[in-house]
């Protein structure tokens, strides 16, 4: 990919957060011991004032048929959000997400139907910013659900940036748009130097 900036063999958590700090993300690859590091010339972010929510999807979390926690099941949501054909979320990724978790540094959102795990997201807050890495849904919609639920735990919380990484036509439904890295450098800056914490 015409992103990649570096590779490394290994990955650790402090790693991590330094890179989302320089706006980059790590990547893996299964069954090869291998992380490229990504940094879009064009970044997608989901202007937090600017979500929008279509009117079927409004009628749903009216109707709530399910129940919203945070951080309840972190690895159950990573676990979903790589059972997929193809995923970037090998082993030595889900291992050291799970211990950005444990730092405090990692959070999930989980919607919950009938008492299973129907949809989730998941991904890194550093001061102001949340990176959302990925999301899944098993009962239709439910992953729109941890979306909007997520935005608005953000809004609560004062957060500045919201950035999803590329734009896919799933998320621009929902407001998300792309800024050149050099408009996206300094909401970076801004929102990582910021005090802030992700409360549950």
């Amino acid at each position: 990919m015409v992103d990649i900036v570096r590779t490394s063999r290994g990955l650790d958590a402090q790693a991590v957060l330094d890179g989302y700090r320089r706006g980059e993300f790590p990547m893996g690859y299964p069954g090869r011991r291998l992380i490229t590091w990504h940094h879009p010339a064009v970044r997608a972010i989901l202007p937090l004032d600017a979500l929008h929510i279509s009117r079927s999807l409004q009628r749903k979390l009216r109707a709530g048929a399910f129940r919203i926690s945070f951080d309840e099941d972190f690895s159950a949501v990573m676990t979903n959000c790589a059972n997929r054909p193809s995923t970037w979320i090998t082993p030595e990724i889900f291992r050291v997400y799970l211990q950005l978790h444990h730092l405090g540094h990692a959070h999930s959102v989980e919607v919950w139907v009938d008492g299973r795990l129907a949809g989730g997201i998941y991904g890194v807050h550093i001061g102001e910013a949340f990176f959302a890495e990925s999301m899944f849904h098993t009962v239709t919609d439910m992953s729109k659900v941890a979306l909007v639920k997520l935005v608005q735990r953000l809004l609560e919380q004062r957060f500045r940036l919201l950035e999803v990484q590329y734009l896919t036509s799933h998320l621009s439904q929902f407001g998300v748009i792309e800024i050149p890295d050099e408009e996206y450098r300094p909401l970076l800056v801004e929102a990582v130097s910021a005090a802030g914490e992700f409360v549950l």
